[in-house]
């Protein structure tokens, strides 16, 4: 009993989701709906991603991506290489997977080089980055390909919608990693190549193409939204059962535990005949304000399948959810997951995150909220 109730110590948003999931069983009792409206593809894509990747840090398979960024001299540019790599693939791998890649990477860069101190900022900026990057495509994430196979809208006019937000995003990324390194733009960081990976092994040539392999079967997954992701989710898990099961055994569970208490509580809300009446009455014209506040509470992923039935302005809603990971870590299912890798390194700084990332995230969050809201109007 006395470690389980240290396990729920150590982990924070294991126990606010486990709370708010079990308060919300009260609210609405569970009946056979309750596990239906659990999205258990993303769970599953979760879990063959955190599997996988933890595959790739064990066979050092980004080894040479980390020898080539080791030769980038200047804080600057390394910051820019990670934030807008991270911009930038959240377009086409969802803005999960982009965090799930680039985090445990910059954090071993910068550990790597003896700029600890910047890693908390730069990991913030990595999560704007993931929001607002992935905002641009359909399929950039959950709530984005949700709300566009709903409303069967053109992908011109999504692209059209969003391509604002997009650019003005992107600039305002640039300076503010420029205002960071305000004091010396030209801060030198060295980086000993040997300090950041093994070189590969010929003996571990047959594991590494396996983890290879599976990380292209995921995306593909991911990618085509392919209505056999069971399949593909037995094949992932089977391969590592039988070619390296200890992978298994170093798979994050607590986070993807953490995820499933969060939509237990948002499949009980939804169910709830007082909450569904409310809200038929409230969201109609305030769409954007109750898709950011709602995102607060239920996250945005949720909070996407929550207001759809109950208005018609796709364009306040979409602008409204992909800014809702810039007001808290709730807010974003992806904001979750950059905190969940971070915890890990760092298990006592779980505050020291929670300071810098609000303090940044929320100052980027007020240049956007004013603006957009004109914009969906």
């Amino acid at each position: 009993m006395n470690r389980i109730i240290s396990i729920f110590k150590k982990e924070l948003m294991l126990s606010v989701s486990l709370l708010a999931a079990i308060v919300s069983l009260f609210i609405t009792p569970p009946d056979s709906d309750l596990l239906k409206n659990i999205d258990w593809r993303t769970l599953a894509t979760l879990f063959m991603l955190l599997s996988v990747l933890e595959g790739f840090k064990q066979e050092n398979i980004f080894a040479p991506l980390l020898r080539r960024t080791s030769r980038l001299s200047k804080m600057k540019n390394l910051s820019l290489f990670f934030v807008f790599s991270v911009f930038f693939t959240s377009m086409f791998v969802t803005n999960d997977v982009s965090l799930i890649i680039f985090v445990p990477l910059t954090i071993i860069m910068f550990r790597a080089g003896g700029k600890e101190k910047y890693i908390l900022p730069v990991l913030t900026f990595e999560n704007i980055a993931a929001i607002r990057g992935s905002l641009l495509t359909p399929f950039g994430s959950p709530q984005n390909l949700f709300l566009f196979s709903q409303s069967g809208i053109s992908v011109h006019d999504f692209l059209g919608y969003m391509f604002p937000l997009w650019i003005c995003s992107a600039v305002l990324l640039f300076l503010f990693i420029v205002f960071l390194y305000r004091k010396d733009l030209s801060e030198k960081i060295t980086i000993n190549e040997e300090n950041v990976c093994e070189k590969w092994k010929p003996e571990q040539k047959r594991t590494r193409i396996l983890y290879i392999s599976l990380f292209i079967v995921v995306i593909a997954s991911i990618v085509t939204r392919t209505k056999f992701w069971p399949y593909v989710t037995a094949v992932v898990a089977a391969s590592l059962l039988i070619f390296d099961r200890k992978i298994l055994r170093r798979t994050d569970y607590v986070l993807l535990l953490t995820f499933f208490c969060f939509f237990v509580f948002s499949s009980s809300i939804c169910r709830n005949p007082s909450i569904s009446d409310f809200l038929k009455k409230s969201v109609e014209g305030n769409e954007y304000w109750w898709s950011i506040l709602l995102s607060q509470i239920i996250s945005n992923v949720p909070a996407s399948i929550v207001l759809w039935p109950f208005t018609t302005n796709l364009k306040a809603l979409l602008y409204g959810l992909d800014s809702a990971g810039l007001c808290s870590i709730i807010g974003s299912l992806a904001s979750v997951i950059n905190y969940r890798i971070y915890s890990k390194e760092y298990p006592g700084n779980a505050a020291a995150f929670m300071k810098t990332f609000q303090i940044i995230s929320l100052a980027f969050f007020a240049i956007v909220v004013i603006p957009q809201w004109f914009l969906c109007r």
